[in-house]
């Protein structure tokens, strides 16, 4: 298939090794130098745009996507406050999204495995739960993405937890979140319950930017050709 990179950092490249190497055709790549050729015409080269940015840039290049008519895979996080917006436009022009806070496969297992954990403690008043993620430090939003998801899942079982938030807190309603940058770290996640008598806890620890950019071609691979609103439930479990 064809694919357009829109960002072509670290991740991008990851990615275009790993869809060179599957016989796919990298026919666009788009980093900070080379804006002014993110043209539709350009775009509709593609059969998919894979879409690693950050969060000021993100909501607009998955616009300029959804205007041009190209399946979008994006991966960059901090720009879920224009979600609604985003998905009502993809819905408008009749094309096709996915979003991932992590495209890791083993990340996607872990979310189904911390919601899974999060119903069995429910009952448990006795434990109280909160995350830790650690990132290297060019990272530019924190939490991560994928602690926001974890937390989410959790939120959704633990009723005692009102929000998230990401500082160090006393009162027992905040599900506390703490971030961590250290180099040269691609990504850990932790989940841990603790009482006075023990902890559990769960952890995926990344070696490498390999997994994100396999399961982001996986995705790519998978939103070709389709229409809607999809996430890597979809892609993984159907």
């Amino acid at each position: 298939m064809k694919i357009a990179l829109i960002g072509y950092g670290k991740m991008g490249k990851a990615i275009e090794e790993i869809a060179l190497q599957k016989g796919h055709e990298i026919v666009l790549k788009i980093s900070i130098d080379n804006t002014d050729e993110f043209i539709d015409a350009a775009i509709q080269k593609a059969d998919a745009a894979i879409e690693f940015t950050g969060p000021d840039s993100a909501a607009d290049n998955i616009r300029k996507c959804a205007n041009a008519g190209v399946p979008c895979v994006s991966g960059s996080t901090g720009w879920l406050a224009k979600w609604n917006e985003i998905t009502d436009l993809v819905k408008e022009k009749n094309g096709a999204f996915l979003y991932g806070s992590n495209f890791s496969i083993g990340v996607n297992l872990f979310f189904e495995l911390n919601k899974y954990l999060a119903k069995l403690m429910k009952p448990y008043s006795e434990y109280d739960v909160s995350l830790e993620e650690i990132h290297h430090t060019q990272k530019k939003d924190a939490p991560s993405g994928t602690a926001i998801t974890l937390a989410e899942q959790v939120l959704q079982e633990i009723k005692r937890k009102k929000n998230w938030v990401n500082a160090p807190s006393n009162d027992k309603e905040n599900l506390v979140i703490l971030s961590k940058r250290i180099d040269p770290a691609p990504g850990t996640h932790i989940v841990k319950y603790s009482s006075e008598i023990d902890d559990i806890e769960i952890m995926h620890t990344a070696h490498s930017r390999k997994g994100f950019a396999v399961g982001a071609l996986l995705a790519a691979e998978f939103i070709k050709g389709k229409k809607g609103i999809f996430t890597m439930q979809d892609v993984l479990f159907g």
